[in-house]
């Protein structure tokens, strides 16, 4: 321990060798009768502190362009933490700035450079961190945004990002900036661990399965400390993270195969130059965001959405991303669309069959290859307009015929031993190996205003021959996340068993934030019994979960919402239609038999809310407030945005 004197006094005289006073930079800046008249004293007093950092006054007057990243942590020159990030997707992205800043140099330019940092939701699991995950994102997206605006003299801005609160937060940002060019740079996912280590998102249950007996304490410790196989990039598996970067490319905010490329890789850093590049051209040709995210740009990507079969949290995200592009948010009905019309055609990690890491969907052709196969299908909007300031028709007419194309799914096939067409399948391939569409938005007495289900992900062992899983079993009511993984893992006043229906509400908007609840659907996924159980939440789930979980059941319970007037016992019946993505939750019966869906509807008008529902105790008051202001502005469904119009309605 630091001595006190340590603390308050140093022992190093050279600490006294500084000087008080120095001439400022040499030169003159550039000023001229014009500029003196009538330049905003802003103006003048930003190239006095750009020469006051450094810059040659002779460089003053060209283009200025500014990059935002979510980087976070400090790293020393040969990579070693100095101070460590919250995660590893914001730990390498610092790499891709300054790349990008260097050919911003190279195109004659000023490139300027901030950040704001972003949290784990992965390290907050569990905890009353996750209570600010959700609220992050809009607080990030709206100081990215006045960062922007307050460099005035930028001719555009470069985005970097990786994970799961930060790029959604900084799509959002570049959305806004409709007068603007804007690319995006994802920030790229972790590399694949070597075969037999748990990739990043199975390592998360080591706890439950340790409970449980299945796994041994020795190897809980080695798991741990395997599963992140390189120090940088977005989980290995298709979560929210990586989803988020795939709609961003398929908005064409970013360059064609840019998203899920290998951090800290050669072309990793070559994608951030290439942006850079793309972000001068789109300035000189008079290309902004609005030219880009169009009407015509989100219904692309909500198919290739659909496609990917990824996270269900682009729900929340991808309509906040077009409110602030100023185009019509996707609806549950749009939604609904695609997801019955477009085939799943990534197997990836957590859905499977086989769950390969996203590193090698990036090598069979990522976005552009799984766009090929829906334009086949005449699925896509060619006419679209790309950050590479072609057409999407002109980009996948490259990408068809390109040498990257061949030479990266080449390398999948003979260095690492799979076949780029099992990873990225054709719909016929897809459709015999038993892909089936993502997601499904049941409605019931316990849901009437919505909820979403992962349908791709239950476990097919508990699906029927005709593609509906349908469960009906008693209700373990918990108004906690603490309480539902304790009676998992066997520790709580009560115990969760094989064909319960865990339920957990006040873990909505106004109860917790919305948390994300992996911490329960990953215990259940990696435990022998856990396929016997549903989930049935308030609450949102990760893009790696699986299983039968249902979440953003609304209305949430302390909005009023049905889930609030559940009790242990009650009889709740799921039937989810994997083919033609359908279904129904809804209470059926009680201690005193099993009805049917009209009975529960009257029980459930007759009840009064549980006696125990209420916000956590731990919530913040910040948190509190977005709850208020985004169920003001359209709710969960209309993307957890801040409608200033809607808001001041309210108030009047």
């Amino acid at each position: 321990m630091p001595a006190v004197s340590d603390v308050l006094e140093t022992r190093d005289p050279a600490v006294y060798d500084f000087v008080s006073t120095k001439k400022g930079p040499t030169g003159q800046l550039p000023l001229t009768d014009d500029l003196l008249r009538h330049a905003p004293s802003g103006d003048l007093f930003g190239w006095s502190q750009n020469v006051g950092m450094g810059l040659n006054p002779a460089l003053l007057g060209r283009k200025e362009f500014l990059i935002l990243s979510t980087h976070g942590g400090m790293r020393a020159d040969d990579g070693s933490p100095v101070a460590l990030g919250f995660h590893s997707g914001h730990w390498e992205v610092g790499l891709l700035v300054k790349a990008a800043a260097e050919e911003l140099q190279r195109q004659k330019c000023i490139p300027f450079a901030g950040a704001v940092t972003d949290p784990c939701d992965g390290r907050t699991q569990g905890t009353a961190g996750m209570y600010d995950s959700l609220p992050f994102r809009n607080d990030a997206s709206m100081v990215l945004r006045r960062l922007m605006r307050s460099l005035p003299t930028r001719s555009g801005v470069l985005g970097v990002a990786t994970c799961d609160k930060g790029l959604p937060a900084m799509m959002m940002a570049l959305a806004s900036q409709h007068n603007y060019p804007t690319v995006l740079v994802p920030g790229g996912v972790m590399l694949a661990g070597e075969a037999g280590e748990e990739d990043t998102g199975k390592v998360q249950t080591i706890g439950a399965r340790y409970a449980h007996g299945e796994i041994t304490l020795e190897q809980a410790a080695e798991a741990g400390c395997h599963a992140c196989a390189s120090p940088g990039g977005g989980c290995q598996f298709l979560g929210t993270a990586a989803t988020s970067q795939v709609i961003g490319e398929a908005l064409g905010l970013a360059l064609p195969h840019s998203a899920l490329a290998p951090s800290g890789q050669p072309i990793w850093l070559d994608m951030a130059r290439r942006s850079a590049k793309a972000l001068v051209s789109m300035s000189q040709k008079g290309i902004t965001t609005k030219h880009v995210l169009t009407d015509a740009a989100f219904r692309n990507a909500l198919a290739v959405f659909a496609a990917f079969g990824g996270s269900t949290n682009l729900l929340l995200h991808t309509p906040a991303i077009a409110f602030m592009a100023g185009v019509k948010r996707p609806t549950i009905d749009d939604w609904t669309y695609f997801n019955r019309k477009v085939p799943r055609l990534v197997d990836a990690l957590p859905n499977g069959p086989v769950g390969h890491p996203t590193i090698r969907v990036f090598l069979a052709g990522g976005v552009p290859e799984v766009m090929l196969h829906l334009r086949d299908l005449g699925l896509l909007d060619l006419t679209a307009i790309t950050v590479s300031g072609e057409s999407l028709g002109k980009v996948l007419d490259w990408w068809a015929a390109s040498e990257r194309r061949q030479r990266l799914r080449d390398l999948l096939r003979t260095r690492d031993g799979v076949d780029p067409d099992a990873v990225i399948m054709s719909p016929t391939a897809a459709k015999a190996r038993g892909l089936t569409s993502t997601i499904t938005f049941p409605r019931g007495n316990l849901c009437p205003a919505g909820a979403v289900i992962k349908s791709t992900a239950i476990d097919p062992a508990v699906v029927d021959a005709d593609g509906v899983y349908r469960k009906t079993g008693p209700a373990k009511v918990f108004t906690t996340e603490k309480a539902a993984i304790a009676a998992i893992k066997g520790e709580g006043a009560k115990t969760v068993v094989a064909g319960d229906i865990l339920v957990l509400c006040c873990r909505g908007p106004m109860g917790s934030g919305m948390e994300e609840t992996y911490q329960l659907t990953s215990a259940l996924k990696f435990l022998k019994w856990g396929k016997q159980v549903a989930v049935l939440t308030d609450a949102r789930f990760s893009g790696v979960s699986t299983g039968a979980c249902v979440g953003h059941v609304s209305p949430e319970a302390l909005a009023g919402g049905p889930i609030g007037k559940l009790r242990d016992g009650d009889r709740v019946q799921l039937v989810i239609d994997r083919v033609n993505l359908v279904g129904t939750i809804d209470l059926i019966g009680d201690e005193t038999g099993t009805h049917d869906a009209e009975w529960g509807t009257a029980e459930l008008m007759r009840r009064a809310p549980r006696p125990d529902l209420a916000p956590d105790p731990q919530l913040p008051a910040d948190t509190r407030l977005w709850a208020l202001l985004q169920n003001a502005s359209g709710g969960v469904w209309g993307g957890c945005v801040y409608d200033v119009d809607a808001i001041a309605a309210r108030l009047r």
